[in-house]
């Protein structure tokens, strides 16, 4: 797993192919939730804004350690007390009692590394192979070359990633390579980026690019936003 310990305070919701474990701790309380694979941007008013620390997940290893189907959690934010029950209100109250964010994404962690000594070596076997496949899926290589290189069928593929990471493997990729435009921007020419970050073409960037920000390259490069929502995580 990797960890990404941070505090929110953009506007920003970026979509992202990573299940995540977070801990917020606000005004309202605290809580430990998974949030499953964002689909699409989401936009937010500034405000006060809680603490708000992350364990991001490689593919193939939330459903093993959460328990649930991916496909259960795609645009969902559920909270670990339904999935772990009282040893998931143990850690929280534990991660509360931290100070710092980086000893309390340790401690975080360090419950998921305990927790993933103890899957079976079949859903590690599949893990690993999603893994891999995700891996190839942010370069240029296709499903069936991946398959092709893994020793599987192209429909075992498709189904294995999906039921590992809830996302089929084409909308994995579209989804890798916007999030590559939002990084990669530094205000060039767009058939430029888009031939940097793996598009076919300036259009075929455009496209996908609206389809999960919601609004055009530009508009987003210009600051011009969706009408903004409310934060929708809640303790």
């Amino acid at each position: 797993m990797s960890m990404n310990t941070s505090v929110r305070r953009g506007r920003v919701r970026e979509p992202d192919t990573a299940t995540t474990l977070a801990f917020r701790s606000g005004r309202d309380g605290i809580g430990l939730l998974a949030l499953g694979p964002r689909t699409k941007a989401s936009y937010f008013a500034l405000g006060e804004m809680p603490r708000f620390v992350t364990v991001r997940l490689r593919p193939g290893l939330a459903g093993p350690l959460l328990g649930v189907a991916m496909s259960e959690l795609v645009d969902q934010a559920v909270h670990l007390r339904e999935m772990w029950g009282r040893s998931a209100v143990t850690l929280m109250n534990r991660l509360a009692a931290e100070a710092d964010d980086a000893g309390l994404a340790g401690r975080l962690a360090a419950a998921l590394e305990e927790r993933l000594a103890g899957i079976s070596a079949a859903d590690a076997g599949r893990a690993r192979t999603v893994q891999a496949a995700a891996g190839m899926l942010t370069g240029t290589a296709k499903v069936p070359e991946i398959a092709r290189e893994l020793g599987v069928s192209e429909r075992h593929l498709r189904n294995l990633f999906h039921d590992g990471v809830g996302l089929s493997p084409k909308h994995y990729a579209r989804i890798h390579r916007v999030r590559g435009v939002l990084a990669g921007d530094r205000g060039e020419p767009w058939a430029e980026l888009a031939a940097t970050t793996g598009f076919y073409d300036q259009s075929h960037m455009s496209a996908d690019f609206r389809s999960v920000m919601g609004v055009p390259p530009g508009a987003f490069r210009a600051g011009r936003f969706p009408a903004l929502g409310r934060c929708a995580f809640r303790p």
